[in-house]
């Protein structure tokens, strides 16, 4: 297909390309597992990995000096334009080589999700989305499975969230609760699966003591909280609670920094 020059910033054709989350995808559209709405992927290695793990792509707007080669095989209506346009368009004050708009895909049910995997995150709300892309970025990296998100947490398809986890998000499978008292109550009481839970609890066991007393056999998850509240009681009282030791008059890393150590010591 070929490219669209663009010579204006006021061409109706790019209004797409204008909206913020709120207009790309609406709160139900980010809870519905059988995917609705849209996504914006910024920049040619998360535009490139969204399509390859299978996203729809809609168009895409792309540098006219120098197109990605991954341009060529959307399929869809790529405009080009200087950075100028780019820049005017996106927002973005270092304007990508390419951003494109992709339909939002399914996703796994929480009750699949947490049947299939070995190791899986899950967070409570976690709603910054940097620290959600780092903890996307952090678990597929270290070869964990799974992400399970509570309803109050960010979402791995915004645009921060991609940019932070430079597209791995498309490697993780993840799934989005609106019961995750009730999921992790029966994955208590199912016992299949050891529960382990970040805290800064002085009285909570190192993190590397409880990685050595754990089965590598069984399956896992472990469990990040606000950086606020932290994760709440009822939540503390199904699991094992770790901490990751820390120097004196520090209580704790950010919720994304704690994640690639915890998913290294529990890997």
């Amino acid at each position: 297909m070929p490219f669209v020059k663009i010579e204006s910033v006021d061409d109706e054709r790019l209004a797409m390309f204008r909206l913020r989350e709120r207009g790309l995808t609406t709160r139900a559209d980010k809870r519905d597992d059988h995917g609705s709405g849209l996504f914006l992927a910024e920049g040619d290695l998360v535009v490139e990995r969204a399509f390859r793990a299978g996203c729809t792509p809609v168009a895409a707007l792309a540098d006219e000096q120098r197109v990605p080669p991954i341009a060529h095989d959307l399929g869809v209506d790529v405009f080009v334009g200087g950075d100028d346009i780019r820049r005017l368009v996106t927002g973005l004050g270092m304007p990508h080589p390419i951003v494109a708009i992709f339909e939002r895909p399914p996703r796994p049910s929480a009750t699949s999700l947490l049947a299939r995997t070995h190791r899986l995150v899950i967070v409570e709300q976690v709603d910054n989305p940097a620290n959600v892309g780092g903890i996307v970025r952090n678990a597929a990296g270290l070869g964990w499975d799974g992400l399970l998100l509570d309803g109050e947490s960010g979402d791995p398809l915004s645009r921060r969230s991609l940019r932070v986890a430079m597209g791995t998000t498309f490697e993780l499978p993840h799934a989005r609760t609106s019961d995750l008292d009730g999921l992790l109550e029966a994955e208590a009481l199912d016992g299949r699966r050891d529960l382990i839970a970040l805290t800064p609890d002085e009285t909570a066991a190192p993190i590397d003591r409880v990685a050595a007393e754990l089965d590598p056999s069984r399956p896992r998850a472990v469990l990040i909280g606000s950086e606020r509240a932290g994760l709440q009681p009822s939540t503390m009282a199904r699991c094992v609670a770790a901490r990751i030791p820390m120097s004196p008059n520090v209580d704790s890393l950010n919720a994304a920094a704690a994640s690639a150590i915890a998913c290294f010591a529990l890997r």
